[in-house]
C-alpha cells in the first residue's frame, strides 16, 4: 500500500456518498483508504483505491479506479472533459457490460476532473506484452464488442442532438491541416520522402471530396477513437466479457475508424494479411447479429478503406498535439504500408 496523500476524490466522506447514491451503501460508510497503486499516463493519472468499508451491502467495491487530471498540463484537462462526458452522457444509455461501471464522472470549469470507475484488476486484463499484439481469439473478442457498441449508437437520432456533435463543414480545413503539414515536414526534414510529400499534397487537394461521405452522416455511429488493442480489458476466464476503456477521444464518425485505428494504424502487413479480412467479416456478421440493416459486407470494405487514407493524416496531428515520436513514427509507416495493401490512393483520383 502507498501512504501518499490522499486525492480529494478519494475522501472516505466523498466515497461514502459516491456509493450511497449508487444503492451500494444505505447507512454503512467508507472508514479508510488507501492508494495500492499509482500510475501515470501520457494524458491522466490512475489510482487503485483499497476501501475500508463498515455496513454496506454485499455488493459494495472494496476497491475502485480513481482516473484524473496530471499535475499539470492543459491537454489533460481538456481530454478529461471529454471522457467525463461520454461516462455522464453516453455510457448511461449504452448497453450494460461494454464499458466499465461509472460511479461519479466529474468535471467543473477550473477545478481538476475526475472518473471514479469499477476496479476489474481481479477478473480483466489487457493485453500482456507490448506492443505484441493479443491472440486471434481475443482479437475476434474485441471487434465483436466494438460491433455491438456501435450497432447499439447506429444511425441513432439523438447522434448530433443530445449525444455528441457533428463535425461541420470547414472550408479552412485544408489550410489548416497544411500548415500542420508544414511543420511537420520540417521537424522531419530529410527523414520523409519527397513521395510521401506528394501523397499529402494530393490528400489536401481531394479533402473537399473526401469529406462528403462524413458530412452524409449515414451509416454513423459514436466511435472510441483510440481503439487500440489495449484500450480493451480482456477476461482472464477466457470469457466474452471484453469491456473498452479510455474513452477520451469518442466522436461522432464511420465505424470504421475504429477499425482501421485498431489493425491499419497499428500492425504490419504480415499481421493484417493473416487477419484484417477474416476480423473485417466477424465484425460484419455480428453488426448485422445486434439489429444493424442495410450495411453490406461491401460497404465495410470501402468505409474501412477510405477510413485508412484518412488515417494518414493521425501521425500528424499527434505530432503536432506533443504525443512522443515512439508513438507516432512507427503509425507513420504502418498507415502509409496499408495504403498501399489496400489501393486507397485509388479513392485520390
Amino acid at each position: 500500500m502507498q501512504t501518499r496523500e490522499l486525492p480529494q476524490a478519494a475522501d472516505p466522506a466523498h466515497l461514502t456518498d459516491v456509493l450511497r447514491r449508487a444503492g451500494m451503501m444505505d447507512d454503512g460508510r467508507v472508514v479508510d483508504v488507501a492508494v495500492e497503486k499509482s500510475t501515470p499516463t501520457v494524458l491522466s493519472h490512475i489510482h487503485r483505491l483499497r476501501l475500508t468499508l463498515d455496513g454496506a451491502t454485499a455488493d459494495a467495491p472494496a476497491s475502485l479506479i480513481l482516473k484524473m487530471a496530471l499535475p499539470t498540463g492543459p491537454a489533460a484537462g481538456a481530454w478529461g472533459q471529454h471522457e467525463v462526458a461520454f461516462y455522464r452522457d453516453i455510457a448511461p444509455h449504452s448497453p450494460a457490460g461494454l464499458v466499465p461501471r461509472c460511479f461519479e464522472a466529474h468535471w467543473q470549469e477550473g477545478a481538476p476532473w475526475h472518473l471514479l470507475l469499477e476496479d476489474l484488476t481481479d477478473t480483466h486484463a489487457t493485453p500482456q506484452h507490448w506492443p505484441l499484439p493479443p491472440t486471434f481469439a481475443e482479437c475476434e473478442g474485441i471487434v465483436r464488442t466494438l460491433a455491438r457498441f456501435h450497432a447499439a449508437w447506429w444511425d441513432d437520432t439523438r447522434l448530433g442532438v443530445t449525444a455528441g456533435t457533428w463535425a461541420p463543414i470547414d472550408p479552412e480545413g485544408p489550410k489548416r491541416f497544411t500548415e500542420v503539414f508544414g511543420r511537420f515536414s520540417e521537424v522531419l526534414g530529410d527523414r520523409f520522402s519527397d513521395e510521401r510529400r506528394v501523397f499529402y499534397r494530393r490528400l489536401v487537394e481531394r479533402m473537399p471530396q473526401l469529406s462528403e461521405r462524413y458530412h452524409s452522416h449515414r451509416n454513423m455511429t459514436i466511435v472510441h477513437g483510440d481503439s487500440h488493442v489495449w484500450n480493451c480489458f480482456l477476461p482472464k476466464d477466457g470469457g466474452l466479457d471484453f469491456k473498452l476503456f479510455d474513452w477520451d477521444a469518442w466522436r461522432l464518425g464511420t465505424a470504421s475508424d475504429d477499425l482501421v485505428y485498431m489493425m491499419a494504424l497499428h500492425w504490419h502487413p504480415d499481421l493484417r494479411a493473416q487477419r484484417e479480412r477474416h476480423l473485417l467479416d466477424i465484425y460484419h456478421a455480428e453488426l448485422i447479429a445486434q439489429g444493424v440493416q442495410g450495411y453490406t459486407r461491401d460497404a465495410l470494405q470501402a468505409d474501412y478503406r477510405w477510413s485508412t487514407l484518412w488515417m494518414t493524416t493521425k501521425p500528424i496531428w499527434q505530432q503536432s498535439a506533443g504525443i512522443p515520436a515512439w508513438i507516432w513514427w512507427a503509425h507513420l509507416d504502418r498507415i502509409h504500408l496499408a495504403v498501399d495493401d489496400l489501393g486507397c490512393r485509388d479513392l485520390m483520383d
